[in-house]
């Protein structure tokens, strides 16, 4: 089967990264969210995104212009039985996920694939509310989308081998991705190990080792990473990681898991990041540093 139309449930920070992605490599993609102001923001930021990149001359406004008339946003789940596969990115939170994939599952002829971009989520209890489990998958893509090259591929208890080799097929030569099968496991690879070391750094600052801007630059300079562990959580969402540890917590018992007392603080604080312009740093409209 080819898929050349993408319905994408969630126009937050990964919806939006995973649209912009899909409608540069030439699919058309429904954008969904609950309200056209959700929706009208998720694509503005996509346009911002663009931008930025035609201010880099990595693309022209042409190619912006072609991207956008890819995208269509909605409000009702009822346009993705248009689509061959839809991509779930709602907050992660399992009772939200279940209601957005029964109403899919009714929605969506049998042979449509839905996938989920959960990072800690079991597939098997999302597919569970589902008559037709055999073509739920997690398909997890690292932020940002555009950028990183790997995506994992999380098969269900029940996904079928059918529904698995057409998701691989798609990622690495429609999207020309690496896939990384994963079983079922909370955290998966990426998520399991980065947010241990996000979390591990912010213990460090907790205990006055380093300042976030040293820590960060000790890990840039040192180990050539394209952010340090405090810029990477603010590009995350600090809500998102200390979702996601907590998610690991409940799940391994292990208190390697248990989120730092720094980060539950700053989402209590309502310093998420980038998407709020503060978190352990502070960023401009377009998601710079200032």
């Amino acid at each position: 089967m080819t898929i050349r139309k993408v319905g994408v449930v969630g126009a937050g920070t990964m919806g939006q990264g995973i649209s912009e992605m899909l409608a540069a490599k030439g699919l058309d993609v429904l954008l969904a969210d609950r309200t056209e102001q959700h929706a009208a923001h998720g694509l503005r930021q996509i346009e911002q995104s663009l931008d930025k990149q035609i201010e880099k001359w990595a693309l022209t406004q042409a190619e912006k212009k072609l991207i956008l008339g890819r995208i269509r946003t909605v409000t009702s789940l009822e346009a993705m039985a248009e689509c061959g596969m839809v991509i779930e990115t709602v907050s992660e939170d399992l009772n939200t996920k279940k209601q957005v994939f029964a109403e899919l599952d009714r929605i969506c002829a049998p042979h449509i694939i839905l996938a989920s971009n959960t990072s800690t989520l079991s597939l098997t209890e999302l597919a569970g509310v589902t008559a037709h489990p055999e073509r739920v998958i997690g398909l997890h893509f690292i932020y940002p989308a555009f950028k990183v090259d790997v995506v994992e591929l999380i098969r269900g208890l029940k996904t079928s081998d059918e529904t698995f080799e057409t998701v691989r097929k798609f990622v690495e030569d429609t999207l020309n991705k690496q896939g990384i099968m994963v079983y079922e496991s909370p955290g998966f690879v990426t998520s399991r190990l980065i947010c241990l070391f996000i979390n591990e750094a912010a213990n460090l600052l907790q205990e006055g080792v380093a300042t976030a801007e040293d820590i960060d630059k000790a890990m840039r300079i040192g180990y050539s990473f394209k952010y340090g562990p405090f810029e990477m959580a603010d590009r995350f969402g600090l809500d998102s990681v200390v979702a996601a540890l907590e998610q690991m917590f409940r799940e391994y018992g292990e208190l390697k898991y248990r989120p730092s007392v720094v980060l539950k603080k700053m989402v209590r604080a309502g310093q998420l990041g980038v998407k709020t312009g503060e978190g352990f740093f502070r960023y401009d409209e377009d998601g710079d540093r200032i």
